[in-house]
């Protein structure tokens, strides 16, 4: 049962037992609580008193259980876990959207994303996939208490390309943050628009297979353009070929090199790519 546990909630297990004690001291409050309220009260014993009793530690008990969470550090955890039980009990889960970070590399990208959704009421970051066991991003989603799945490339391109997992998790919005394959046609039907990528130049321009990091900006620089930029667009079957989304630009100078000019690409991102998710995600939402 612990195992099944560590797995689903992807902890570890000193995380997975300060997780059990927080539900253990947080119940124990919410029950002591309830008691001394109803002592207050002066309610005979009874079933107006057991009625009572339950109504007052089922208020308490979120309260209970997140105050527990702060000194154990489980508070991130127990937010979201929280956050998930009321979108089951009001019946919002059908408004909330879960996106899946697709990465490969660091995950900068993928933590100003995290970062910009943090507190959102109905958008979360609810799974990072990526292809890399030694990729910066998985310790990104462990630090950040985030479900992760690395993903073989056999079955992510001959067979179900992991749509089940996807499922699991409830996912319905997928955002590419430096993920360098190819997605499989399967999973681009089964998330029609719902797709989108984010491309270190102006496209058409500089796009294509094997076009991506430090290539793109040697590219630029060697063409002698006058800016460069970030293009966000929806994914298809062709590498960088979806509908364009948004851009912007940044100027190149004589001086720069891939280095300087990646730092200036990624500072466009960072600004603008959380934005354009939110953005994307409330139109389709009214549309």
């Amino acid at each position: 049962m612990l195992h099944k546990l560590k797995q689903r909630w992807k902890v570890n297990d000193l995380n997975l037992l300060l997780i059990i004690t927080t539900f253990a001291l947080g119940g124990s409050l919410c029950g002591y609580l309830g008691r001394k309220l109803l002592l207050l009260l002066s309610l005979p014993n009874g079933l107006l008193w057991t009625i009572a009793y339950i109504i007052l530690i089922s208020i308490l008990w979120p309260f209970c259980v997140l105050l527990i969470s702060i000194p154990l550090g489980q508070f991130v955890f127990f937010k979201k876990y929280l956050e998930k039980v009321w979108y089951k009990i009001s019946g919002s889960q059908k408004n909330h959207v879960a996106i899946a970070i697709f990465a490969s590399g660091a995950g900068t990208n993928a933590q100003k994303i995290i970062n910009h959704f943090r507190n959102h009421p109905t958008i979360s970051i609810s799974l990072i996939v990526c292809n890399k066991p030694a990729a910066g991003v998985i310790k990104i989603a462990e630090i950040e208490n985030i479900p992760y799945l690395l993903i073989e490339k056999k079955r992510f391109f001959e067979e179900d390309a992991y749509l089940a997992e996807l499922q699991n998790q409830q996912i319905n919005f997928i955002v590419l943050a430096g993920f360098l394959w190819k997605l499989p046609s399967l999973l681009i039907q089964a998330f029609p628009e719902k797709i989108i990528n984010i491309h270190p130049a102006i496209l058409p321009k500089y796009g294509g297979h094997g076009m991506y990091g430090a290539r793109v900006h040697d590219a630029v620089i060697k063409a002698t353009e006058k800016e460069s930029g970030i293009s966000i667009h929806f994914v298809d079957e062709m590498y960088d070929h979806g509908k364009i989304i948004f851009q912007a630009t940044c100027p190149v100078t004589e001086n720069d090199t891939a280095v300087t000019l990646a730092a200036k690409i990624h500072t466009l991102e960072h600004k603008h790519y959380p934005l354009i998710i939110e953005k994307i995600l409330q139109k389709q939402k009214t549309s």
